[in-house]
Protein backbone atom coordinates (compact mmCIF):
# COMPACT_ATOMS: atom_id res chain seq x y z
CA UNK A 1 0.00 0.00 0.00
CA UNK A 2 1.29 3.43 -0.95
CA UNK A 3 0.26 5.24 2.23
CA UNK A 4 1.94 8.47 1.15
CA UNK A 5 -0.52 8.78 -1.73
CA UNK A 6 -3.32 9.12 0.83
CA UNK A 7 -1.76 12.22 2.42
CA UNK A 8 -3.46 15.46 1.41
CA UNK A 9 -1.69 16.96 -1.63
CA UNK A 10 -1.22 20.35 0.05
CA UNK A 11 0.67 18.62 2.88
CA UNK A 12 2.79 16.47 0.56
CA UNK A 13 3.87 19.57 -1.34
CA UNK A 14 4.45 21.70 1.76
CA UNK A 15 7.88 23.18 2.41
CA UNK A 16 8.72 22.83 6.11
CA UNK A 17 9.28 25.82 8.34
CA UNK A 18 12.98 25.97 9.24
CA UNK A 19 13.47 26.76 12.96
CA UNK A 20 16.63 27.76 14.79
CA UNK A 21 19.39 25.21 15.27
CA UNK A 22 19.48 22.76 18.19
CA UNK A 23 22.46 23.59 20.39
CA UNK A 24 23.01 19.89 21.11
CA UNK A 25 23.12 19.00 17.41
CA UNK A 26 25.37 21.94 16.61
CA UNK A 27 27.77 21.13 19.46
CA UNK A 28 28.05 17.59 18.11
CA UNK A 29 28.65 18.92 14.59
CA UNK A 30 31.41 21.28 15.72
CA UNK A 31 32.88 18.89 18.28
CA UNK A 32 32.54 21.31 21.18
CA UNK A 33 30.59 21.66 24.42
CA UNK A 34 27.16 23.29 24.39
CA UNK A 35 28.53 25.90 26.80
CA UNK A 36 31.07 26.96 24.15
CA UNK A 37 28.33 28.00 21.71
CA UNK A 38 26.83 31.46 21.37
CA UNK A 39 23.26 30.79 20.24
CA UNK A 40 21.85 33.88 18.57
CA UNK A 41 19.69 32.36 15.82
CA UNK A 42 16.24 32.00 17.42
CA UNK A 43 15.58 35.26 19.32
CA UNK A 44 15.56 33.57 22.72
CA UNK A 45 15.99 35.51 25.96
CA UNK A 46 19.71 35.29 26.85
CA UNK A 47 19.00 35.78 30.57
CA UNK A 48 16.41 33.04 30.98
CA UNK A 49 13.17 33.30 32.97
CA UNK A 50 13.03 35.46 36.11
CA UNK A 51 13.70 33.81 39.48
CA UNK A 52 10.00 34.00 40.39
CA UNK A 53 9.21 31.64 37.51
CA UNK A 54 11.72 29.05 38.67
CA UNK A 55 10.50 29.33 42.25
CA UNK A 56 6.89 28.80 41.16
CA UNK A 57 7.90 25.56 39.48
CA UNK A 58 9.89 24.39 42.50
CA UNK A 59 6.92 24.98 44.79
CA UNK A 60 4.68 22.53 42.90
CA UNK A 61 5.15 18.78 42.59
CA UNK A 62 1.64 17.76 41.48
CA UNK A 63 2.66 16.98 37.92
CA UNK A 64 0.59 13.81 37.91
CA UNK A 65 -2.51 16.04 37.58
CA UNK A 66 -3.72 17.89 34.51
CA UNK A 67 -3.52 21.70 34.46
CA UNK A 68 -6.66 23.79 34.88
CA UNK A 69 -8.50 23.50 31.55
CA UNK A 70 -10.11 26.90 32.14
CA UNK A 71 -6.67 28.50 32.66
CA UNK A 72 -8.16 30.77 35.33
CA UNK A 73 -5.04 31.63 37.34
CA UNK A 74 -2.94 31.94 34.18
CA UNK A 75 -5.45 34.17 32.43
CA UNK A 76 -5.79 36.34 35.53
CA UNK A 77 -2.00 36.85 35.59
CA UNK A 78 -1.97 37.66 31.86
CA UNK A 79 -4.98 39.96 32.12
CA UNK A 80 -3.29 41.96 34.87
CA UNK A 81 -0.05 42.15 32.87
CA UNK A 82 -1.61 43.32 29.57
CA UNK A 83 -4.63 45.16 30.96
CA UNK A 84 -7.54 43.27 29.39
CA UNK A 85 -10.43 41.30 30.95
CA UNK A 86 -9.69 37.59 31.15
CA UNK A 87 -12.75 36.68 29.09
CA UNK A 88 -10.87 37.91 26.03
CA UNK A 89 -7.81 35.70 26.70
CA UNK A 90 -7.22 32.13 25.50
CA UNK A 91 -3.85 30.45 26.12
CA UNK A 92 -2.09 27.71 24.19
CA UNK A 93 1.19 25.91 23.62
CA UNK A 94 3.10 28.93 22.40
CA UNK A 95 2.04 31.65 20.00
CA UNK A 96 2.34 29.08 17.20
CA UNK A 97 -0.61 27.06 18.53
CA UNK A 98 -2.71 30.21 18.80
CA UNK A 99 -1.90 31.11 15.18
CA UNK A 100 -2.78 27.58 14.08
CA UNK A 101 -6.08 27.71 15.98
CA UNK A 102 -6.98 31.02 14.37
CA UNK A 103 -6.33 29.62 10.90
CA UNK A 104 -8.36 26.46 11.57
CA UNK A 105 -11.23 28.44 13.11
CA UNK A 106 -11.69 30.87 10.21
CA UNK A 107 -10.41 29.18 7.07
CA UNK A 108 -12.01 26.64 4.76
CA UNK A 109 -10.42 25.27 1.56
CA UNK A 110 -10.74 27.94 -1.10
CA UNK A 111 -10.59 30.89 1.31
CA UNK A 112 -7.73 33.39 1.22
CA UNK A 113 -5.29 35.12 3.57
CA UNK A 114 -3.05 38.15 3.14
CA UNK A 115 0.60 38.11 4.23
CA UNK A 116 3.47 40.61 4.02
CA UNK A 117 6.77 38.85 3.28
CA UNK A 118 9.49 38.78 4.29
CA UNK A 119 8.00 37.92 7.66
CA UNK A 120 7.43 35.05 10.09
CA UNK A 121 7.05 31.87 8.05
CA UNK A 122 4.24 30.35 10.12
CA UNK A 123 1.61 32.54 8.43
CA UNK A 124 2.34 31.04 5.02
CA UNK A 125 2.54 27.58 6.59
CA UNK A 126 -0.92 28.03 8.12
CA UNK A 127 -2.32 28.90 4.70
CA UNK A 128 -0.82 25.79 3.14
CA UNK A 129 -2.00 23.47 5.92
CA UNK A 130 -5.54 24.83 5.56
CA UNK A 131 -5.32 24.58 1.76
CA UNK A 132 -6.28 28.20 1.20
CA UNK A 133 -5.11 30.87 -1.22
CA UNK A 134 -2.01 32.70 -0.07
CA UNK A 135 -1.96 36.33 -1.19
CA UNK A 136 1.49 37.86 -0.85
CA UNK A 137 1.86 41.63 -0.69
CA UNK A 138 5.64 42.10 -0.42
CA UNK A 139 6.98 44.74 1.92
CA UNK A 140 8.70 47.78 0.50
CA UNK A 141 12.49 48.08 0.45
CA UNK A 142 12.41 49.59 3.95
CA UNK A 143 10.19 46.68 5.12
CA UNK A 144 7.13 48.92 5.56
CA UNK A 145 3.70 47.51 4.77
CA UNK A 146 2.09 48.56 1.48
CA UNK A 147 -1.32 49.49 2.88
CA UNK A 148 -2.36 51.08 -0.42
CA UNK A 149 -1.98 47.69 -2.11
CA UNK A 150 -4.04 45.99 0.60
CA UNK A 151 -6.86 48.49 0.24
CA UNK A 152 -6.83 48.15 -3.53
CA UNK A 153 -6.83 44.37 -3.38
CA UNK A 154 -9.76 44.12 -0.97
CA UNK A 155 -11.72 46.80 -2.79
CA UNK A 156 -11.22 44.95 -6.07
CA UNK A 157 -11.00 41.46 -4.65
CA UNK A 158 -11.86 39.60 -7.87
CA UNK A 159 -8.19 39.00 -8.49
CA UNK A 160 -7.55 36.29 -11.07
CA UNK A 161 -5.06 33.44 -10.80
CA UNK A 162 -4.10 30.64 -13.17
CA UNK A 163 -5.97 27.42 -12.55
CA UNK A 164 -4.84 24.16 -14.17
CA UNK A 165 -8.41 22.94 -14.58
CA UNK A 166 -10.25 25.78 -16.30
CA UNK A 167 -7.56 28.33 -17.12
CA UNK A 168 -8.88 31.08 -14.85
CA UNK A 169 -10.35 31.12 -11.36
CA UNK A 170 -11.32 33.81 -8.89
CA UNK A 171 -9.47 34.20 -5.62
CA UNK A 172 -12.12 34.67 -2.94
CA UNK A 173 -12.23 37.75 -0.79
CA UNK A 174 -9.56 37.45 1.94
CA UNK A 175 -10.72 36.52 5.43
CA UNK A 176 -7.51 36.92 7.46
CA UNK A 177 -4.61 39.35 7.33
CA UNK A 178 -1.49 38.38 9.31
CA UNK A 179 0.89 41.11 10.38
CA UNK A 180 3.84 40.92 12.78
CA UNK A 181 4.54 44.06 14.79
CA UNK A 182 7.49 44.36 15.23
CA UNK A 183 8.17 42.32 12.13
CA UNK A 184 10.45 39.31 12.05
CA UNK A 185 13.13 39.26 10.55
CA UNK A 186 13.81 43.02 10.37
CA UNK A 187 12.27 44.53 13.52
CA UNK A 188 10.22 47.23 11.77
CA UNK A 189 6.90 48.44 13.19
CA UNK A 190 3.54 49.40 11.74
CA UNK A 191 2.39 52.94 12.40
CA UNK A 192 -0.84 53.55 14.27
CA UNK A 193 -2.29 55.26 11.19
CA UNK A 194 -1.54 52.26 8.96
CA UNK A 195 -2.96 49.83 11.51
CA UNK A 196 -6.18 51.86 11.69
CA UNK A 197 -6.45 51.76 7.90
CA UNK A 198 -6.13 47.97 7.96
CA UNK A 199 -8.74 47.67 10.71
CA UNK A 200 -11.15 49.72 8.61
CA UNK A 201 -11.18 46.95 5.98
CA UNK A 202 -13.64 44.01 6.00
CA UNK A 203 -10.99 41.48 7.05
CA UNK A 204 -9.84 39.97 10.36
CA UNK A 205 -6.49 41.50 11.34
CA UNK A 206 -4.25 39.07 13.25
CA UNK A 207 -1.61 41.21 14.95
CA UNK A 208 1.37 39.16 16.14
CA UNK A 209 3.12 41.10 18.91
CA UNK A 210 5.77 38.54 19.84
CA UNK A 211 8.41 41.28 20.25
CA UNK A 212 6.30 44.23 21.37
CA UNK A 213 8.05 44.51 24.77
CA UNK A 214 11.24 45.60 22.97
CA UNK A 215 9.49 48.32 20.98
CA UNK A 216 8.79 52.00 21.60
CA UNK A 217 5.21 51.23 20.54
CA UNK A 218 2.67 50.08 23.12
CA UNK A 219 0.80 46.81 22.76
CA UNK A 220 -2.53 47.07 20.97
CA UNK A 221 -4.04 44.24 23.03
CA UNK A 222 -6.62 46.57 24.56
CA UNK A 223 -7.75 47.63 21.07
CA UNK A 224 -9.56 44.29 20.86
CA UNK A 225 -12.15 45.78 23.22
CA UNK A 226 -13.22 48.28 20.54
CA UNK A 227 -12.36 46.59 17.22
CA UNK A 228 -14.29 43.37 16.61
CA UNK A 229 -12.07 42.39 13.67
CA UNK A 230 -8.80 42.47 15.64
CA UNK A 231 -6.96 39.53 17.26
CA UNK A 232 -3.68 40.12 19.10
CA UNK A 233 -1.24 37.24 19.65
CA UNK A 234 1.48 37.20 22.32
CA UNK A 235 4.15 34.70 23.28
CA UNK A 236 6.00 34.12 26.54
CA UNK A 237 9.01 32.80 24.61
CA UNK A 238 10.82 36.09 24.03
CA UNK A 239 11.08 38.65 26.84
CA UNK A 240 9.64 36.32 29.47
CA UNK A 241 12.12 33.56 28.62
CA UNK A 242 9.85 30.48 28.48
CA UNK A 243 10.59 29.37 24.91
CA UNK A 244 11.20 25.77 25.98
CA UNK A 245 7.88 25.55 27.83
CA UNK A 246 5.68 26.73 24.93
CA UNK A 247 3.26 29.25 26.42
CA UNK A 248 1.38 31.80 24.35
CA UNK A 249 -2.01 33.46 24.23
CA UNK A 250 -4.38 35.44 22.09
CA UNK A 251 -6.60 38.38 22.94
CA UNK A 252 -9.87 37.86 21.09
CA UNK A 253 -13.28 39.45 20.68
CA UNK A 254 -15.59 37.64 23.12
CA UNK A 255 -17.63 35.93 20.40
CA UNK A 256 -14.48 34.56 18.79
CA UNK A 257 -13.05 33.38 22.12
CA UNK A 258 -16.24 31.40 22.80
CA UNK A 259 -15.78 29.42 19.58
CA UNK A 260 -12.07 28.93 20.22
CA UNK A 261 -12.68 27.27 23.59
CA UNK A 262 -14.72 24.57 21.86
CA UNK A 263 -11.99 23.60 19.41
CA UNK A 264 -8.64 23.97 21.23
CA UNK A 265 -6.78 21.15 22.93
CA UNK A 266 -8.07 21.01 26.51
CA UNK A 267 -4.83 20.92 28.51
CA UNK A 268 -2.48 23.33 26.76
CA UNK A 269 -0.27 24.91 27.97
CA UNK A 270 1.31 22.27 30.21
CA UNK A 271 1.19 22.50 34.00
CA UNK A 272 4.87 23.61 34.23
CA UNK A 273 4.04 26.22 31.61
CA UNK A 274 1.11 27.47 33.68
CA UNK A 275 3.19 27.67 36.85
CA UNK A 276 6.25 29.37 35.41
CA UNK A 277 4.21 31.84 33.39
CA UNK A 278 2.23 32.89 36.47
CA UNK A 279 5.47 33.22 38.44
CA UNK A 280 7.19 35.27 35.75
CA UNK A 281 4.25 37.63 35.31
CA UNK A 282 4.13 38.23 39.07
CA UNK A 283 7.45 40.11 38.78
CA UNK A 284 6.96 42.76 36.08
CA UNK A 285 9.84 44.84 37.45
CA UNK A 286 12.35 42.09 36.61
CA UNK A 287 10.79 41.63 33.17
CA UNK A 288 11.03 45.37 32.48
CA UNK A 289 14.67 45.39 33.58
CA UNK A 290 15.53 42.48 31.26
CA UNK A 291 13.80 44.29 28.41
CA UNK A 292 15.82 47.45 29.07
CA UNK A 293 19.07 45.47 29.13
CA UNK A 294 18.31 43.76 25.81
CA UNK A 295 17.31 47.04 24.14
CA UNK A 296 20.43 48.80 25.44
CA UNK A 297 22.63 46.00 24.14
CA UNK A 298 20.80 46.04 20.80
CA UNK A 299 21.56 49.75 20.43
CA UNK A 300 25.21 49.34 21.44
CA UNK A 301 25.64 46.42 19.06
CA UNK A 302 24.16 48.36 16.14
CA UNK A 303 26.51 51.27 16.76
CA UNK A 304 29.48 48.90 16.76
CA UNK A 305 28.31 47.20 13.57
CA UNK A 306 28.06 50.53 11.79
CA UNK A 307 31.72 51.20 12.61
CA UNK A 308 32.78 48.12 10.60
CA UNK A 309 31.78 49.87 7.38
CA UNK A 310 30.61 46.81 5.44
CA UNK A 311 27.68 45.54 7.47
CA UNK A 312 24.52 47.65 7.65
CA UNK A 313 22.10 47.08 10.54
CA UNK A 314 18.47 47.89 9.85
CA UNK A 315 16.61 49.84 12.52
CA UNK A 316 15.03 47.28 14.84
CA UNK A 317 12.45 47.50 17.61
CA UNK A 318 12.79 43.82 18.47
CA UNK A 319 15.30 41.56 20.25
CA UNK A 320 17.32 40.99 17.08
CA UNK A 321 18.97 42.93 14.28
CA UNK A 322 18.79 42.24 10.56
CA UNK A 323 22.11 43.13 8.92
CA UNK A 324 22.80 43.70 5.22
CA UNK A 325 26.22 42.53 4.05
CA UNK A 326 27.74 45.14 1.73
CA UNK A 327 30.96 43.26 1.05
CA UNK A 328 31.99 40.89 -1.72
CA UNK A 329 33.94 37.89 -0.43
CA UNK A 330 36.73 35.99 -2.15
CA UNK A 331 36.97 32.20 -2.04
CA UNK A 332 40.08 30.12 -1.26
CA UNK A 333 40.87 30.00 -4.98
CA UNK A 334 41.07 33.78 -5.19
CA UNK A 335 37.86 33.94 -7.20
CA UNK A 336 34.63 35.68 -6.06
CA UNK A 337 32.81 33.50 -3.54
CA UNK A 338 29.66 32.19 -5.31
CA UNK A 339 27.70 31.78 -2.07
CA UNK A 340 25.16 34.41 -0.99
CA UNK A 341 26.87 36.99 1.21
CA UNK A 342 24.60 36.19 4.14
CA UNK A 343 25.52 32.51 3.94
CA UNK A 344 29.25 33.35 3.87
CA UNK A 345 28.92 35.30 7.11
CA UNK A 346 26.63 32.74 8.76
CA UNK A 347 28.96 29.84 8.01
CA UNK A 348 32.08 31.78 9.02
CA UNK A 349 30.57 32.54 12.44
CA UNK A 350 29.22 29.02 12.84
CA UNK A 351 32.74 27.68 12.45
CA UNK A 352 33.61 29.73 15.54
CA UNK A 353 30.64 28.44 17.53
CA UNK A 354 28.40 31.47 16.93
CA UNK A 355 24.93 30.65 15.61
CA UNK A 356 23.08 33.34 13.64
CA UNK A 357 20.28 33.13 11.09
CA UNK A 358 20.55 33.13 7.30
CA UNK A 359 17.39 33.14 5.17
CA UNK A 360 17.99 31.58 1.77
CA UNK A 361 15.33 33.56 -0.06
CA UNK A 362 15.00 36.97 -1.68
CA UNK A 363 15.34 39.72 -0.63
CA UNK A 364 17.35 38.38 2.34
CA UNK A 365 20.22 36.44 0.73
CA UNK A 366 22.68 39.24 1.44
CA UNK A 367 21.49 39.54 5.05
CA UNK A 368 21.87 37.80 8.40
CA UNK A 369 19.67 38.12 11.48
CA UNK A 370 21.47 38.25 14.81
CA UNK A 371 19.59 37.84 18.07
CA UNK A 372 20.68 40.06 20.95
CA UNK A 373 22.52 38.19 23.68
CA UNK A 374 24.42 39.28 26.75
CA UNK A 375 27.20 41.87 26.24
CA UNK A 376 30.03 39.32 26.33
CA UNK A 377 28.26 37.26 23.65
CA UNK A 378 27.80 40.28 21.40
CA UNK A 379 31.46 41.23 21.87
CA UNK A 380 32.37 37.75 20.65
CA UNK A 381 30.20 38.30 17.55
CA UNK A 382 31.86 41.65 16.86
CA UNK A 383 35.31 40.13 17.22
CA UNK A 384 34.41 37.39 14.74
CA UNK A 385 32.98 39.90 12.24
CA UNK A 386 36.12 42.03 12.42
CA UNK A 387 38.13 39.04 11.21
CA UNK A 388 36.12 38.69 7.97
Amino acid sequence: MDIESLIAPNIREMKPYVPGTSVVAMAQKLGCAVSDLVKLDANENPYGPPPAALQALANNTAFNYYPDPDQNALREAIGKYVGVPIGHIVCGAGGDEILDLIARMFLCPGDAIIDFPPTFGMYAAAAQVQNVHYISIPRRADFSVNVDAVEALITNYKLRITNEKDGQALIPKPKLLFIANPNNPDGSVVSEADLLRLLALPVVVVLDEAYIQFSTQPSRADWVLKYDNLIVVHTLSKLIGLAGLRVGYGVFPLTVAAHLWRMKQVFTPSLPGHLMAIGALSDPATLDEMGRKIVAERNRFCESLSELGWIEPYHSEASFVLCKINKAFVGPDGQPDPRPRGLVVQQALEAQGILIRFFNRDPLRDCVRISIGQPAQMDRVLAALRML
